[in-house]
């Protein structure tokens, strides 16, 4: 400023001219902060709720039948305006709104993944040892192992039994359930066997074992008396036999629940906020868009943190199948080059969590252009490892037509990419679904301690990651 308080012309200049990011709690009134803090109240219902893939699309279809949703594949034919769902093996649910421009004009795509880094349980887990019986796992996605010792864990998922009846699971989500423990080693004794060596090898993989009981069945002809307890429990509360669970697909979770974070409550922390925080955003936005000319679809996925593949991952033909039956519904035909026109003229928002910087290792971070927690939506161009290597890198002409968008609508956004080159990296979905030649481009909300189980993100930016995917819903 001069010396009257006003402006120089340089520093005009300067705002005119240079980029930089915005703290929303700066720029918001008290309104604004109350309808953030009320958003957020209802995204942790939702966290707490939607604990597995299998949940959270429970939790979608629940949600849009509500609100008058009709199944895809149940109806005969389809006109402007109808909203529809589709499931695909209980794993991945598509919300479509109908536009009343033709659907090979385009449509309007926001993408995200349900799953989130797990232990999942071996096919034979149940086991015992000194008098304990144990549920193996094996790890999924990308975790440090040492985060899940000593923390209480619940059981979620299905079994599916010699009958081919399936039977839901569900333990340690309510206040009065039991909860699992991996056990770490006391200090007193891990001097050698871990104490000098790295991280990423101190624990095995093969010792992420849930504790799962230790009351004995009275036989001492049984060798395993625990471990036979166990299984007549299982069988009493839920009719299945250990043969059972070759075919289940048993989620170990942290058994916490969200919980606001500061002082000033600005942040939730929670467990699977990647990416269930881009899938409540996407479902959300989609449920409160207003019609558009253009079609819109909200997709949720699985498998994006093992590489997306699989019937239920974003390499999966299920998106195009489905629009494939919408254009058969309205249109009475459908060919594959009118399908592969319509995919080729429509935008996606690959709705994914980026890497916030964490004050406590910014050496990792490039801090131009890493995205910062309450600063809005993160814009990712890129993201990739060691060259820009397995990344999707969104043309110049999408980029700008959200930067467009986002600032016409007020909405708080940022750039952000994944960390100081040759730092390390990561991948979305984005490049799978930019297989069908649509403009893909990653966007989504800023997280602290991505892949733990209690991440951190801030209500800010969640409130503004589903305004702007409105936004593009609506106007894109």
């Amino acid at each position: 400023m001069s010396e009257n308080g006003k402006k120089t012309e340089y520093q005009k200049l300067e705002e005119k001219l240079s980029y930089s990011s915005k703290n929303i709690w700066k720029e918001t009134d008290q309104k604004t902060r109350k309808a953030i803090f009320a958003w957020a109240e209802k995204y942790r219902n939702f966290l707490d709720t939607a604990k597995s893939e299998r949940l959270t699309v429970n939790w979608i279809r629940d949600s849009a039948r509500k609100r008058g949703y009709k199944d895809l594949y149940e109806q005969k034919s389809l006109k402007a305006g109808d909203t529809l769902y589709a499931v695909n093996r209980n794993k991945n649910i598509a919300l479509i709104r109908l536009g009343t421009r033709p659907i090979e004009e385009g449509i309007n795509f926001v993408v995200a993944h349900a799953d989130a880094p797990r232990l999942d349980m071996k096919q034979i887990p149940l086991s015992e040892d000194t008098e304990i019986a144990l549920m193996r796992s094996h790890y999924y996605g990308g975790i440090k192992k040492y985060q899940w010792l000593n923390i209480p864990l619940a059981l979620v998922g299905v079994v599916i039994t010699k009958d081919n009846k399936t039977v839901e699971i569900t333990i340690g989500l309510s206040e009065d359930d039991p909860v699992f423990v991996i056990p770490d080693l006391l200090p007193h004794l891990s001097k050698k066997i871990q104490g000098n060596k790295k991280s990423t090898e101190f624990i095995e993989g093969e010792t992420l074992n849930l504790v799962f009981g230790n009351i004995p069945v009275k036989d001492e002809k049984i060798k395993e008396k625990v471990k036979l307890a166990v299984l007549e429990r299982l069988h009493k509360e839920y009719g299945i036999v250990e043969e059972d669970l070759i075919s289940a697909e048993l989620e170990a979770v942290p058994a916490v629940r969200s919980r606001d974070v500061g002082i000033d409550r600005s942040l939730v922390g929670g467990y699977g906020h990647d990416d269930r925080v881009s899938s409540f955003c996407a479902v959300m936005s989609h449920f409160d868009s207003t019609s558009n000319e253009r079609t819109q679809i909200a997709l949720i996925v699985d498998k994006e943190e093992i590489g997306s593949d699989g019937p239920t991952g974003a390499k999966s033909l299920f998106i195009f199948n489905a629009v494939g039956t919408v254009i058969e519904k309205t249109k009475k035909n459908c060919n594959d080059s009118f399908l592969r026109e319509t995919m080729q003229n429509s935008l996606c928002i690959s709705a994914d969590v980026n890497a916030g910087i964490n004050p406590m290792y910014k050496s990792v971070h490039d801090e131009s252009n890493d995205s910062k927690i309450s600063h809005g939506v993160v814009i990712t161009k890129f993201t990739g490892s060691g060259g820009k290597y397995s990344a999707n890198d969104a043309d110049a002409e999408l980029v700008g037509k959200l930067r467009w968008l986002f600032n016409k609508n007020g909405i708080f956004w940022q750039y952000g990419g994944m960390g100081k080159v040759d730092e390390g990296g990561g991948g979305t979905i984005a490049k799978h679904f930019s297989f069908y030649n649509t403009s893909v481009i990653d966007c989504g909300v800023p997280v602290i301690g991505m892949h733990s189980p209690y991440e951190l993100i801030s209500k800010a930016d969640l409130y503004y990651s589903y305004q702007g995917y409105k936004v593009f819903f609506e106007q894109a």
